[in-house]
């Protein structure tokens, strides 16, 4: 896991990330996002919330990471979701959770 997290600040220099719940919103609303990060200790209503559009708008989610976690990887505190605008960082993080979590 540790890779997607390095990803995950790779994405941030390169000016690919959106930091916030409703910032990610926004963005998926234009369709200019391609995967979510929601932290494991966001509350429930935020997780659903972010859920309900994520699938409406047919956008992966990763729910693998702490709030402290993600926020260490892109130099912030307390982030609870993070959307990746690029398709190439998406598709690499999507492919490094996948073979984590199939060990």
């Amino acid at each position: 896991m540790n890779k997607v997290l390095s990803l995950l600040g790779l994405a941030k220099r390169a000016g690919k990330v959106i930091v916030g719940t409703d910032a990610v919103i926004s963005k998926l609303q234009v369709d200019n996002l391609h995967l979510i990060f929601i932290a494991k200790d966001s509350s429930l209503a935020t997780i659903d919330k972010i859920e309900k559009k994520a699938f409406y708008y047919n956008v992966r989610i990763i729910k693998s990471f702490t709030s402290d976690e993600i926020s260490n990887a892109i130099g912030s505190n307390n982030n609870k979701v993070i959307g990746i605008s690029d398709p190439g960082f998406a598709k690499a993080m999507i492919n490094h959770t996948v073979e984590v979590e199939g060990e």
